[in-house]
C-alpha cells in the first residue's frame, strides 16, 4: 500500500468504526487500533450518522402483467420491467441457498450490517483503489428499491445517487438498512431481493430469469441452474448467459464451490452441476413479450393496449394507465377467441394470400347485444419500425380505428344502403312499399339534382349516378335492396329527407375511422363540420373499420340495440382483487320492430339472384348482410351478421388504390372484384367455422306497424295543372315532381294520374304523370260471331212415316272448338353465381 492512501484508510476505517460503536454495531470486546477515530471523531461521526433520514419506504415492485384470451391462454406481456413478484415461499431453497452463498453467506446471523464484509471492502476498496462489494443482502435490497423507486417515478439524478460509488452513499445505505431490519423479516428482504435483481437480458427477478433462461419457475430451479443465476447479479450485462457463457460457467463453479464450503451441498451434488455446460441448460423462451411485437396477436395486442390507454379506472391520464399496466402485474382478460382468430386468418390469407403486392384483406368479429370483440385479424405481418408500409408488412391493423392503432379505414360502397333503410322505416315507410327508381346504366347515369335533397345533406353540383346495369322503375325496397339499386337508394335518400340517414349512422355507432361523424363532405382538404355529401351517405364513399362496420350491423341483429366494441372481459390486480370495470354502455337506439324490418329486407342479398348470392350459411342457417363494393372495385366489403355474431369483411388496396379488374389473387381470377366475389365468400367462410357449435336461431319477424308502416292519403290531383297539382300535394305533407307525358283522355298539360297513388308515407315523392292530350290507343271490338242453322227436315207425311230423316253431311251441327293457350313458362331465376363469378353486381 502506498503511503499517500494511508491516511484516506486510516480516516474511512475510523470513521466506519466509530459509527459501528456509536450505534452498537461493534462491541467493547473488538478492539480499535486506530486511535485518529476516538473520543470527538467518533462522536461527530456517530452525530452524523443519526441525522441522516432513516424513513425508507418500499414501494409496490414494477413487474410484468399478462394480457389473456377468453379461454385463458396467454396473448402478451407487457411490461416495463420483466418481472414477476413470487412469495420465497415460490422461489427453490437451492436458488436462496446459492445467492446467501455468494452474496451474505452470514445473512440470517447479521443485524443488516455485515461488518466484518464491510471492513474488508472498505480496506480493499481504499488500498487498491478498486471497488469490492461488502454490501449485506439487506443493504443491496435498499439499494435495488431506490433505484427501482427512483426508475418509477423517471428521476434520473435519483437513479445516478442510488448507484454511485461513494461513501456518503453507502453511509445512508446503512441507515436505511438498519431501519429495514426493524420493520421486515429476513425472510421478508431475502424475498424482496430476489424479486428485485436483474439477471440479465432484462429480466428482473428470480421468476422472471426462471422462465426466461430455463423454460420454468423458480420453484423448479436446480442446484446448477440456481448457482448460475446467483453468480450473474455482481455483473449481469458482462455476465450474460447467452454471449458470454464461458465465463458464466466460471462464475457458477465458483458459486458452487462456496455453497460445498458453507455445507449447504455436499461434494457430490457440486460434482454433478459443475458437469454441466451452461450452454446445454439454457431454454430460452424468444418471444415472451414487452412489446406487441412479441405477441401472440399483435394486431389484437396493439389495439388492447390502446384501448387500456383510455380506461379512466387505469389512472387519471393515458401515462398513469400505461404505467399500471407495464409495472402493475395486472392479469388482463380479453374477448378475444382464439379459434376465431385463427379461422379469420386464415380465411383471410387464403383468399389473398399475405404479401400480396397492392392488396390486401381484413375483417372483424363482434357479438350483438354486448360489443365483444371476438376477433380481428388482417393479411399483412405486424412489424415496428417501418420508413414504409406495405401490404406485406405494417405497424397499423387495418381493422380498428385509428384511435387504437388503426387507419381511418377504407370506403365502404353500398353497404352504407343499410341506414338509408332504417331511415325509411323509421318514417313509416311501409316495409312493403315501393320507390321510383330512375332509369340508368353504367354509361348513361341518371342525373340527381341539388333541389332533391335537403341542404346540409347533398350535393353542390348535379350528382351522377349509375347502375350496374340499365334498370330503372318503380320497384319494392325488398328488391331493389337485394340487387343493390343505386338510383333507388338514392331516390329513397330524397323520399325520406337525407338528413335522416346521418342521424341512424351516429346512433349506430358509425363513424369515420378518426371518429369525425360518418359522411361529411369535403372543402379544401379537410371536413366540414355538419354539412354531409349525397354520395358518402347514400354509396358509401367515406371511410370506416372492419370493426366500426361489424358493431354498427350488430345493432340490428341485437334489435336495435348498440353496443360500443369492447376487448375487455376483466382485469385483476397483482394482489388477486378484481377490478370493478364500468364496460361502455349499450343502448337502444332503434325501435326493436324497424331493426327487424331491415333484416328482413338484409336477407336478400344472399339470396338467390342476390348480389352475395352462392354464400348463404350453411344447414340453412339464417343470416342478413349487405355487399360494398367503391367506384372502379378498388374496394370491396361483405357486412353480415346472425342473431349471434356480426361480421364484416373488407378486401381491397390498403395503401394507394388500385382497381381490382382483371387480377389473380389466391390462384383464383377475377375480371372484376364485387362485395358478392371475394369479401362474401371469406364472410361465409368464417361464419360458418364461428358458429358451427352455435344454435340455429331465426330472426324475429317484424309487426304489422313496420310492415304497413305510416302511410297518409294522396290526395286526387288528376285533371289539375302541375302547379295547382304540387300545391296540393304539398299541402298534403308530400313532395311532388314531374314525370313523363302519358297519352290520357286529361286536357294536355294536365295532371293524367300520380304514382303512387291511393296511399303514401307521409313526406313521400308523388310523380305527376302528365297528360299529353292524345287519348290511349282503344283496339276495336271484334266482329259478331254468326252461326249457319241446318235448314228444317221436310214435312210429307209419308216421308217423315217411312223414314227416319237423317242429316245432312253437308249440315253437321257446327262446334266451336276452343285452341287453349299454352301459359308462358316462368322466367327461370338466374342461379346462384357462384363467389368467383365476376358478372355479380353490386
Amino acid at each position: 500500500m502506498s503511503d499517500s492512501r494511508m491516511p484516506h484508510l486510516f480516516r474511512l476505517l475510523g470513521a466506519f468504526l466509530a459509527v459501528a460503536v456509536g450505534i452498537g454495531l461493534v462491541g467493547a470486546g473488538i478492539a480499535i487500533p486506530l486511535a485518529g477515530a476516538t473520543g470527538g471523531a467518533a462522536k461527530s461521526t456517530a452525530s452524523g450518522f443519526n441525522e441522516l433520514d432513516d424513513e425508507f419506504t418500499a414501494n409496490p415492485l414494477a413487474q410484468q402483467s399478462k394480457i389473456y384470451s377468453a379461454d385463458g391462454k396467454l396473448l402478451a406481456t407487457p411490461y416495463d420491467a420483466n418481472r414477476i413478484v413470487v412469495p420465497l415461499s415460490k422461489v427453490s431453497p437451492w436458488m436462496r441457498k446459492a445467492q446467501m452463498a455468494i452474496e451474505d453467506s452470514r445473512f440470517y446471523e447479521h443485524g443488516g450490517i455485515d461488518v466484518r464484509g464491510t471492513l474488508r471492502a472498505l480496506v480493499s476498496n481504499a488500498s487498491s483503489g478498486q471497488t469490492q462489494g461488502g454490501s449485506s443482502i439487506t443493504q443491496q435490497y435498499v439499494k435495488l428499491m431506490l433505484q427501482e423507486k427512483a426508475v418509477r417515478e423517471g428521476d434520473k439524478e435519483g437513479v445516478a445517487a442510488a448507484t454511485e460509488q461513494t461513501y456518503s452513499r453507502k453511509l445512508q445505505e446503512l441507515k436505511y438498512a438498519l431501519n429495514v431490519e426493524k420493520t421486515h423479516t429476513k425472510d421478508q428482504i431475502l424475498a424482496g431481493y430476489l424479486n428485485l435483481a436483474l439477471y440479465g437480458d432484462q429480466a428482473y427477478g428470480v421468476e422472471a430469469a426462471a422462465n426466461h433462461f430455463f423454460s420454468k419457475s423458480a420453484k423448479e430451479l436446480t442446484i446448477g441452474e440456481s448457482a448460475t443465476l446467483a453468480g450473474v447479479v455482481q455483473s449481469p450485462s458482462r455476465l450474460n448467459m447467452r454471449t458470454n457463457p464461458e465465463e458464466v460457467q466460471e462464475r457458477r463453479d465458483l458459486v458452487l464451490t462456496r455453497m460445498q464450503q458453507l455445507g449447504m451441498i455436499t461434494p457430490e451434488q457440486a460434482d454433478k452441476a459443475t458437469s454441466v455446460d451452461v450452454e446445454d441448460m439454457l431454454k430460452i423462451k424468444k418471444n415472451e413479450g414487452g412489446t406487441c411485437s412479441k405477441a401472440a396477436d399483435p394486431y389484437f395486442c396493439n389495439y388492447v393496449i390502446q384501448y387500456l390507454r383510455q380506461m379512466p379506472e387505469l389512472g387519471p391520464d393515458p401515462d398513469a394507465r400505461m404505467l399500471a399496466v407495464n409495472t402493475g402485474g395486472l392479469r388482463i382478460k380479453t374477448t378475444l377467441r382464439r379459434d376465431w382468430q385463427k379461422d379469420l386468418k386464415n380465411e383471410l390469407t387464403e383468399r389473398v394470400p399475405s404479401g400480396t403486392e397492392r392488396f390486401g384483406a381484413a375483417g372483424a368479429l363482434v357479438e350483438p347485444g354486448t360489443g365483444k370483440v371476438r376477433a380481428i385479424a388482417q393479411t399483412s405481418t405486424y412489424k415496428v419500425g417501418l420508413k414504409k408500409a406495405s401490404t406485406t408488412y405494417s405497424e397499423q391493423a387495418w381493422s380498428v380505428p385509428a384511435q387504437y392503432g388503426g387507419t381511418n379505414g377504407f370506403a365502404i360502397g353500398s353497404t352504407a344502403k343499410m341506414y338509408a333503410l332504417v331511415a325509411a322505416l323509421e318514417k313509416g315507410k311501409p316495409l312493403t312499399s315501393t320507390v321510383d327508381a330512375p332509369s340508368a346504366g353504367v354509361k348513361n347515369p341518371h342525373v340527381f339534382t341539388k333541389d332533391e335533397f335537403q341542404s346540409k345533406c347533398g350535393t353542390s353540383a348535379p350528382w351522377r349516378v349509375s347502375n350496374d346495369y340499365q334498370v330503372g322503375g318503380r320497384m319494392t325496397l325488398a328488391e331493389m335492396t337485394k340487387k343493390s339499386i343505386n338510383t333507388a337508394f338514392a331516390q329513397l335518400a330524397s323520399d325520406v329527407g337525407s338528413c335522416n340517414i346521418p342521424k341512424v349512422m351516429s346512433k349506430m355507432g358509425l363513424t369515420d375511422g378518426y371518429g369525425l361523424p360518418y359522411g361529411l363532405s369535403y372543402a379544401n382538404g379537410q371536413k366540414v363540420k355538419d354539412d354531409y355529401a349525397i354520395s358518402n351517405l347514400v354509396l358509401g364513399s367515406d371511410s370506416t373499420s372492419p370493426l366500426q362496420l361489424a358493431s354498427s350491423y350488430a345493432t340490428l341483429a341485437a334489435d336495435g340495440k348498440y353496443c360500443p366494441p369492447n376487448p375487455i372481459e376483466s382485469i385483476t390486480t397483482a394482489n388477486g382483487k378484481k377490478m370493478k370495470i364500468k364496460a361502455p354502455p349499450c343502448k337502444q337506439v332503434i325501435d326493436k320492430g324497424v331493426a327487424r324490418g331491415v333484416t328482413q329486407l338484409l336477407l336478400g342479398p344472399l339470396e338467390s339472384g342476390g348480389t352475395a348470392a352462392g354464400n348463404a350459411l350453411d344447414g340453412g342457417r339464417q343470416a342478413a348482410g349487405k355487399t360494398g363494393t367503391t367506384d372502379n372495385h378498388k374496394q370491396s366489403w361483405f357486412a353480415g351478421y346472425t342473431p349471434q355474431l356480426s361480421t364484416a369483411i373488407w378486401v381491397g388496396s390498403p395503401i394507394r388504390e388500385y382497381d381490382m379488374d382483371g387480377i389473380t389473387l389466391g390462384g383464383r381470377y377475377y375480371s372484376q372484384v364485387f362485395g358478392g366475389t371475394l369479401a362474401a365468400p371469406i364472410w361465409s367462410d368464417i361464419m360458418n367455422a364461428a358458429s358451427e357449435d352455435m344454435p340455429k336461431k331465426k330472426f324475429t319477424k317484424p309487426g304489422d306497424k313496420v310492415v304497413d308502416g305510416d302511410l297518409r292519403t294522396i290526395p286526387s290531383v288528376a285533371g289539375m295543372g302541375p302547379t295547382q297539382a304540387k300545391e296540393k300535394l304539398e299541402k298534403a305533407g308530400f313532395k311532388a315532381k314531374e314525370g313523363s307525358q302519358v297519352p290520357s283522355h286529361a286536357q294536355a298539360g294536365a295532371v293524367a294520374y300520380t304514382q303512387p297513388q291511393g296511399k303514401a308515407l307521409k313526406g313521400a315523392t308523388v310523380t305527376m304523370y302528365i297528360s299529353s292530350g292524345v287519348p290511349p290507343y282503344t283496339p276495336p271490338p271484334p266482329p259478331p260471331v254468326t252461326t249457319t242453322q241446318a235448314p228444317p227436315p221436310p214435312t210429307s207425311s209419308s216421308s217423315s212415316a217411312s223414314s227416319t230423316s237423317k242429316p245432312s253431311s253437308t249440315s253437321k251441327p257446327t262446334s266451336t272448338t276452343t285452341t287453349k293457350k299454352k301459359p308462358d313458362k316462368p322466367k327461370t331465376t338466374d342461379k346462384p353465381k357462384k363467389p368467383d363469378d365476376p358478372k355479380t353486381t353490386d
